[in-house]
């Protein structure tokens, strides 16, 4: 039996996140050391580190279902179990959770970082709801880095509006 590579040991079902610099790539621990995990066909070795992997992430439009070793998976990214979405919803039954991700490796299957990405893949194995925190995140700070941008706009916009009632009142007052 291969040693554990967990500070916490996972069990069937537990959901797996492994960081990848700017995001995070997820998987379901199925027992004796192996994930099932959602991954564009293009990356065979599932370490999806670069900048240059990540936008073939982002073209991509399909993924294939696999079933790893972790340490294949991992490889040398920080990882752990992280159930992220227990205190929110019940996590269906592990077995449930094992067979079911079992029945789908070596399908392909949609993939869009914003709807069907790995993240909405293992979530809805274990809860039943498809959902990925780093996309409400990175929506979220989209959209405050718009606000930011709007905000910037509208200021210089009034500063620039204000300034120039003030260079005509002084022109009027010499």
């Amino acid at each position: 039996m291969a040693p554990t590579l967990f500070d916490k040991e996972p069990k069937p079902g537990d959901l797996i996140e492994i960081s990848r610099g700017a995001y995070k790539h997820w998987a379901v621990y199925i027992g004796g050391n192996e994930v099932v995990h959602l991954l564009p066909p293009t990356h065979p070795g599932g370490e999806l580190g670069s900048f240059g992997e990540l936008l073939t992430l982002l073209d991509s439009g399909k993924a294939q279902v696999r079933r790893q070793k972790i340490w294949e998976v991992v490889g040398s990214s920080e990882f752990e179990v992280n159930n992220l979405l227990d205190d929110e919803y019940s996590p269906r039954e592990p077995l449930a959770i094992v067979r079911d991700a079992c029945r789908m490796v070596g399908r392909e299957l949609p993939y869009c970082i914003a709807t069907q990405n790995c993240e909405h893949f293992v979530t809805e194995l274990r809860y039943g709801k498809p959902e990925s925190r780093q996309v409400q995140t990175a929506a979220v700070i989209g959209g405050v880095a718009v606000a930011g941008v709007a905000a910037a706009i509208l200021g210089a916009a009034l500063f620039s509006s204000f300034n120039k009632d003030e260079n005509k009142r002084r022109r009027n007052y010499r």
